[in-house]
């Protein structure tokens, strides 16, 4: 397996098998043997069936409760046994409870697993819901599974049907049976934190179990099969496969002929896959059973006119962008389609002709209007049961209020999301964009909405009426004159406000503050024999992502409108949690604050005011602003600061100088960069800085007072001073009590006199044992190394630039005994190593880095264990260092 102990490389293997794991113990010759995973404890099973039968504080049912030994005693530890009796008991009634644990106790031949999921398999109602379950198993062990595609296979398959007594749409029965599963633990919930989205999973057991099912041993034909990528087909191949199959996952190494399809006219899904796969022939339009057609995962740019013979086709997915020209022309005759499931950025690709006709039609997430005939903003009224997101385009086109609503979006309870875009660009001003948007009024339900390149004034009053709107993006409005009032919005959670040159003021309206809302709040307090609520304004939103607002001079602010509704205690932005605002390069002041908050470019903020809000940020970036001359106090923060990050900000003279202590516990992250005006930190900052782990200064020509003592930052692990030649080496004490201190970079103290070294703290970072990397950096006549380094013998890397002036390395670079890498960069005038015997006693060296050294001709090779001549990297030293960058890697 090419594992080396030495090289720190490892492998963890999992396996239920005892034999297993004792072959690979042998193998790899490891000084113990496997380790053996115990099972639950009888409390931590009863802890998971109760979490899967009862809600949080309800008591334990009788019923249950007599059960309870019989139930550990089936479960015999096993976490899946547990879960999978608890949704067993879940999705029946109490009177069957006694009878189910009976069922899963008879076959004691049986694994505890087997049995539960056998009893469990049985006990699915209605029917429809086993085959379903057993269908999942077409996929591969540990597939990622999303609720849509499986709801739309099953579809296919035929598994679930529109119930005849009522109107409910065979997605919404489907949605019900996956929920039946996913309560009997027989499908797994999986949160992708990264993402914030989910997926889901079969655990392998269950899997195994459901295969069984689907394809029994007894059967000689499978009905349903799934060839992955890593069985990919040549097409002479498939012949094997029988030709009654009903579900088809096929990753081709080749294209696809007319009569391989042909061959399997019973298809009712159809997966095509593979890069080689690039045209979908004509013979697809014999499939006349198919009704799921899935060719997102090929290399296929257009579809075959005869596609549109499928007259029971429900689902059509395709790669996203992947047409190259439009879709087919008689794509209405496709009356069963329920799921185009297609994204396309070209506003230009034509609509099929006549689209109102696909009445079933659920899912399209986009539209672009057209002038052409049957390609207009009509063709969405008759699509009722339209659903998820969609995105209008071309709305320029459209001709007016009466236009636009005969689209009927406000009749499309289902839709969550909407785009609206405009062609961008400079358009004569008139009323008609204004009309347009007002037609287009949706359902009240609406979650998200966006509008682009909007050229109204003013927006319609529908929007402040959408109390389930959680996100809203305005972008590219230049024309419009004032925000509409959203601050009363009540589920508003994400606010985006981009390029909205015309906009110079936000004030009262934005809030929704307005002499008649305030005398109708006291109306609804009179009415209720209540003293006045007190008021909030953007109750729910937690970001606010506010760039390129050109010429927005005024904000007013959260302590302004409580001074204006006359509530001192009146909540403005009361969740906040980041405010991202950037290019506003007019504005002066800050409107609030927040828990995370970045400034960026706005050129004319002088200061950032400690208005309300200000303890609580936690995140605190500060980037370009070059008017920008001093912060607020840094102890207003209080305890909740814990990243604070300036830079490019060149007429900020000082951090931190005001008040007496800043103290600062949380704070974890000091980033200053590249503010070139910046003099003075005060030692004030670190007197209270038990949590500070990175402290990081670059750039600051002309900072002359920043003393540091370690001792108050015990946390610290990286510690990074470059470029801020003006400092002196004794301002930093204490490395010694840097108990946490891995990573040390440091310039300034060797770019001032030689005789300054020896005031550098020394004795304290050879007694930093956790101290892991070193940089250090001097001057162009530098011609010797500080000689303390040698002792610190706990340095796994070591970089040493400009040291212009030596010649060689000292022998005593052989006592860093636990050097890893070394770097040399621009020592111009290095010629040697240090002597071989030196170099041999680095014996964990791996790697000798060097740029820009163009005399050092030596190369060590850890490999040999001994020097040899590489002539590539020496060159003229007179040469321009201009030339691309000379690297050399000795190992």
């Amino acid at each position: 397996m090419g594992l080396n102990e030495t090289k720190g490389s490892w492998c963890l293997l999992t396996t239920r098998s005892k034999p297993v794991a004792d072959v690979v113990s042998t193998h790899l010759k490891m000084n113990s043997g496997p380790y053996f995973l115990g099972k639950l404890s009888r409390d931590e099973c009863w802890s998971i069936i109760k979490g899967k039968v009862m809600s949080a504080g309800e008591e334990v049912p009788e019923e249950l409760e007599a059960l309870k030994k019989q139930i550990l005693g089936r479960c015999d530890g096993l976490p899946l046994a547990a879960s999978l009796i608890g949704g067993l008991l879940l999705n029946n009634r109490r009177e069957k409870w006694h009878s189910i644990v009976q069922e899963s106790l008879l076959n004691e031949c049986q694994s505890e697993i087997e049995q539960i999921l056998k009893v469990s398999f049985d006990h699915l109602s209605p029917a429809s819901v086993k085959i379903c379950f057993a269908y999942c198993s077409i996929f591969p062990q540990d597939t990622e599974l999303e609720q849509d595609l499986l709801i739309e296979l099953w579809m296919a398959e035929g598994f679930v049907q529109p119930y005849r007594q009522n109107q409910r749409l065979m997605e919404e029965i489907g949605g019900d049976y996956f929920m039946i599963l996913l309560q009997n633990s027989l499908l797994e919930k999986v949160e992708e934190s990264w993402r914030g989205t989910y997926y889901y999973k079969m655990h392998d057991l269950v899997h195994d179990f459901a295969k069984s099912i689907l394809n029994p041993e007894s059967s000689n034909q499978n009905r349903y099969l799934a060839l992955g990528s890593f069985e990919g087909l040549a097409e002479n191949t498939t012949r094997t496969i029988p030709a009654s199959i009903r579900t088809l996952f096929l990753h081709l190494e080749g294209g696809v002929s007319t009569d391989m399809l042909l061959r399997f006219k019973c298809l009712h899904v159809l997966r095509l896959s593979g890069d080689d796969v690039e045209s979908l022939p004509s013979s697809i339009g014999k499939l006349l059973h198919l009704r799921l057609l899935d060719i997102s995962s090929s290399g296929i740019r257009s579809l075959p006119e005869s596609l549109c013979k499928l007259y029971n086709l429900q689902t059509l997915t395709i790669n996203d962008y992947a047409l190259e020209g439009s879709f087919p022309k008689r794509m209405s005759d496709l009356i069963s389609l329920r799921h185009l499931n297609y994204n396309h950025y070209n506003v230009e690709l034509k609509m099929p002709v006549q689209m109102g006709l696909l009445t079933c039609l659920q899912t399209l997430k986009f539209f672009n209007v057209s002038q052409k005939r049957g390609c207009g903003i009509e063709e969405l009224g008759t699509l009722k049961y339209l659903k998820g997101s969609l995105s209008i385009r071309n709305l320029g086109l459209v001709k007016g209020k009466e236009a636009a609503k005969q689209a009927k979006l406000f009749e499309k309870p289902d839709l969550s999301d909407l785009v609206f875009k405009w062609e961008s660009g400079d358009r004569e001003s008139d009323n008609r964009e204004e009309d347009v948007l007002e037609g287009l009024q949706p359902h009240p339900n609406l979650q998200g909405l966006e509008i682009h390149s909007f050229m109204g004034n003013k927006f319609p009053q529908w929007l402040i009426n959408l109390s389930k709107l959680e996100t809203l993006r305005i972008e590219d409005c230049e024309r419009c004159s004032e925000l509409p009032s959203l601050g009363q919005l009540p589920s508003l959670k994400r606010l985006s406000l981009i390029r909205l040159d015309n906009i110079r003021f936000i004030g009262d309206e934005f809030y929704g503050i307005t002499a008649n809302g305030e005398e109708e709040e006291e109306g609804r307090s009179r009415a209720s024999g209540s003293s006045a609520r007190r008021r909030k304004f953007f109750p729910a939103l937690e970001q606010l992502y506010v760039r390129d607002m050109r010429n927005l001079v005024d904000w007013k602010g959260a302590d302004q409108v409580r001074s204006t509704v006359g509530e001192a205690e009146a909540d403005v932005f009361p969740l906040l949690r980041n405010f991202y605002i950037q290019d506003c390069p007019q504005l002066t002041t800050l409107p609030c604050s927040s828990k995370s908050l970045h400034v960026e470019n706005c050129n004319n903020l002088t200061s950032i005011k400690t208005g309300y809000g200000t303890a609580s940020v936690e995140d605190l970036k500060i980037d370009s602003c070059d008017n920008l001359r001093e912060l607020p106090d840094l102890d207003l923060f209080g305890s909740s600061l814990q990243r604070l990050t300036i830079s490019f900000c060149p007429r900020l003279i000082s951090l931190g100088v005001n008040g007496q202590k800043c103290p600062l516990p949380c704070l974890e992250r000091l980033i200053i960069w590249n503010c070139n005006g910046l003099t003075t930190i005060s030692d004030k900052m670190f007197q209270s800085c038990p949590s500070l782990m990175c402290l990081w200064v670059e750039g600051c020509p002309n900072l002359v007072s920043f003393s540091l003592n370690l001792q108050e930052t015990p946390s610290l692990e990286e510690f990074t001073l470059a470029n801020c030649p003006k400092l002196i080496p004794h301002s930093f004490k204490g490395f010694a009590f840097a108990t946490s201190l891995r990573e040390l970079s440091i310039n300034s103290p060797f770019s001032s006199d030689d005789s300054s070294v020896d005031d550098f703290d020394w004795s304290g970072l050879r007694s930093a044992s956790t101290l892991r990397e070193l940089r250090l950096e001097g001057l162009p006549h530098t011609e010797s190394l500080p000689h303390q380094l040698q002792y610190l013998t706990t340095l796994t890397s070591l970089s040493l630039q400009y040291f212009g002036g030596i010649r060689v390395l000292p022998d005593w670079i052989g006592n860093l005994v636990s050097l890893e890498t070394l770097w040399l960069w621009n020592c111009e005038k290095l010629q040697s190593l240090p002597s071989e015997a030196a170099m041999r006693r680095l014996t964990k060296l791996t790697s000798v880095e060097v740029h820009f050294c163009p005399l050092l001709r030596q190369r060590y090779t850890s490999q040999r264990g001994i020097y040899y001549l590489e002539e590539e990297i020496s060159s003229d030293p007179t040469s321009s260092e201009s030339e691309e960058d000379e690297s050399t890697t000795m190992n």
